[in-house]
């Protein structure tokens, strides 16, 4: 038998395997489809200087700079997640990177709120009508974020179970295109609530610095006066765009009216909108009961660092720093939302 028909017994061609012996490629994960309107395309652009015809290309930069700074940071290199860090600092590499691993740092440095963050391990809080998200946005787009400490009793469960429940709306609301765009209101009911409770959001909200939601207002009703004094105390100290943010109304709904019109405010709040709903918002977040197990229940890896470099924001770096009576003035306004 001559070599060449020896060859063909033992080295047959893929040509003649048939298609169940066939390897099969890996899968590949769905690429990203942009889901925004023609608008938010626009908006984006002009606000986010996202150029849609360069969005993967800024994506794959980050990727690359993820992979080259960071190569043991557990995260998501998906382009839909990235992408929420790249509006969040209008697509600056070096910024969005930092906010990364700010992001993975809160989740590292802080297990007592966002180990095991799932629904229904806050039904509590849920039920309790601490906070919840309206059924409209402002003229502006933004989803309306609702926080009442007063339904807030300290005995029946710790801060942090609060801070939690934001953080998983927070988490559950930037999933949203349209959201990453467009930002968040925070409306904030301080009636009855006093100084000395209020304190108690201070330690915990100054570690807002590492998620990737825009913050366009915050809304503080029925605040104690006293709140107006450490403003003013604190303002100069601000950024100036920051600082211009907070709203202070006391009583005077008018005033919010102002900036959040009647027609998607509950009666609540001189709104047209109906009794101010906690259940449908608590329908959603359980829904999604699955997807935060996934992201939030597994274990992380054991090589999830930054090349032995603890995980800090910061804005966890610069509360270190500050002395000890300047942190207390800022947390007297931190809590204020």
């Amino acid at each position: 038998m001559s070599e060449e028909s020896d060859s063909q017994r033992t080295s047959p061609s893929v040509a003649s395997l048939s298609e169940n012996e066939l390897p099969l490629p890996p899968p590949q994960p769905p690429g990203y489809v942009c889901s925004l309107t023609e608008d938010l395309v626009t908006k984006a652009r002009e606000e986010l200087q996202e150029k849609p015809e360069w969005r993967l290309r800024d994506v794959q930069a980050l990727r690359d700079m993820v992979r080259k700074e960071y190569p043991y940071l557990s995260t998501s290199l998906d382009d839909a997640f990235l992408l929420r860090f790249l509006r969040a600092r209008k697509f600056d590499y070096d910024r969005a990177l930092q906010l990364l691993v700010n992001y993975h740092g809160c989740r590292r440095s802080w297990p007592e709120v966002f180990s095991n963050l799932r629904p229904s391990a806050l039904k509590d809080v849920l039920d309790s009508g601490f906070l919840t998200v309206l059924p409209h946005t402002d003229p502006r787009g933004c989803h309306v974020l609702c926080i009442r400490p007063d339904r807030w009793i300290p005995s029946s469960y710790p801060i942090t179970e609060n801070i939690r429940a934001i953080y998983l709306t927070l988490e559950k609301l930037i999933q949203s295109e349209e959201t990453q765009v467009n930002g968040i209101v925070i409306l904030a009911d301080y009636k009855g609530v006093s100084l000395s409770k209020a304190s108690h959001f201070g330690p915990f909200i100054a570690k807002k610095d590492g998620f990737p939601i825009r913050i366009k207002a915050v809304h503080i009703v029925n605040e104690p006066r006293i709140f107006k004094g450490i403003f003013a105390i604190i303002k100069p100290f601000l950024k100036e765009k920051i600082a211009n943010r907070f709203f202070l109304h006391g009583s005077d709904l008018n005033s919010l009216h102002t900036n959040l019109p009647r027609n998607i405010l509950p009666k609540e709040y001189g709104g047209t909108a109906g009794e101010l709903d906690t259940a449908t918002w608590n329908a959603v977040l359980l829904a999604s009961e699955d997807d935060f197990v996934k992201e939030f229940c597994q274990p992380v890896p054991a090589c999830d660092s930054l090349l032995g470099q603890p995980l800090l924001s910061e804005g966890l770096i610069s509360d270190v720093q500050c002395d000890d009576s300047m942190r207390a003035v800022k947390s007297q306004l931190y809590s204020c939302y």
